[in-house]
């Protein structure tokens, strides 16, 4: 008989939904923030020397809360120079709350923006249609990776875009992290489909290292407060769990042992720590930062 359950992905408004819960109740965004404040000084100290210009491009670029937080930090080392900031981003949803952040945003007027509504496979597809090679000085892709189809031919892609003196940042899942975990466990029980891939910082290392790539790794500790879902019934809760399995109204149409399983494994140490009568799921990201 074929499973009831269905990927989160298959309804876009019930993604959106999970995914801000996720944030709102998660140090996601807090710990990236940290990083761009203490670490990404260094890494771009060098991707500007000597140009009038610089190029970021920005793959799934989402709502342009961490891109803003990037070129604010570029305009700070480069003071008045130029920026071109490229967004590959599918959603048009996402582009249209990116282009208001940005009218919000003043001491943007060096900085200009252009959005291409697309992933990263059609952009790739459509700039070899046309010949175009053009190089960036910062490429980011930041917690999207899960939505390629072959990982392996996009970072090979966008790396072979960098100038001398750029970088590539890939922020995702760390390997000490829950996901790791919970996707290594029960990946193969949910319905992936073809629309998500489980990785982590681990997938990512091995590639690079096969590739002879050099990189800096840097870990970024990250919880996400996941009490609610162990209250039956709980509306946050059962979002939650929907983001966590990629499932779509996971607690009601999971075989009931599987849902047993997936319970049992979040509260354990392997997933989640219980503090202050909480259990936080451990959210740690990996920071990657590759070479030309």
């Amino acid at each position: 008989m074929a499973s009831p359950m269905r990927s989160l992905l298959t309804d876009p408004a019930r993604y959106l939904q999970s995914f801000r819960l996720f944030l709102r109740n998660s140090t996601e965004h807090q710990c990236m923030q940290e990083f761009m404040e203490r670490q990404l000084p260094a890494v771009i100290a060098s991707v500007g020397n000597g140009k009038s210009t610089i190029n970021v491009l920005s793959v799934g670029g989402g709502a342009g809360e961490i891109d803003l937080l990037i070129l604010s930090k570029i305009q700070a080392r480069y003071p008045g120079v130029t920026i071109n900031n490229d967004v590959i981003e599918p959603s048009a949803d996402q582009i249209s709350k990116y282009k208001e952040r940005v009218a919000e945003t003043s001491s943007l007027e060096n900085v200009r923006f252009t959005w291409h509504e697309e992933t990263a496979y059609e952009y790739e597809c459509r700039m070899n249609a046309e010949k175009n090679s053009k190089k960036w000085d910062f490429i980011h892709m930041i917690q999207m990776l899960y939505y390629v189809k072959d990982i392996p031919a996009t970072i090979r892609y966008f790396h072979s875009l960098l100038e001398a003196q750029a970088k590539l940042l890939i922020i995702l899942v760390s390997e000490t992290s829950g996901w790791e975990t919970l996707w290594r466990k029960f990946g193969s029980s949910l319905p992936l489909n073809d629309l998500c891939t489980y990785i982590s910082s681990a997938d990512i290392k091995t590639l690079l290292d096969s590739s002879g790539l050099k990189y800096q790794l840097h870990e970024l500790p990250s919880y996400m407060d996941i009490t609610s879902c162990f209250t039956e019934g709980n509306k946050d809760g059962e979002l939650l769990l929907d983001f966590l399995t990629e499932t779509r109204e996971f607690s009601k149409t999971a075989p009931p042992e599987l849902k047993h399983q997936v319970m049992e494994e979040l509260s354990k140490p392997g997933c989640s720590e219980k503090r202050d009568g909480k259990v936080l799921f451990n959210n740690n990201l990996s920071a990657i930062v590759i070479e030309p």
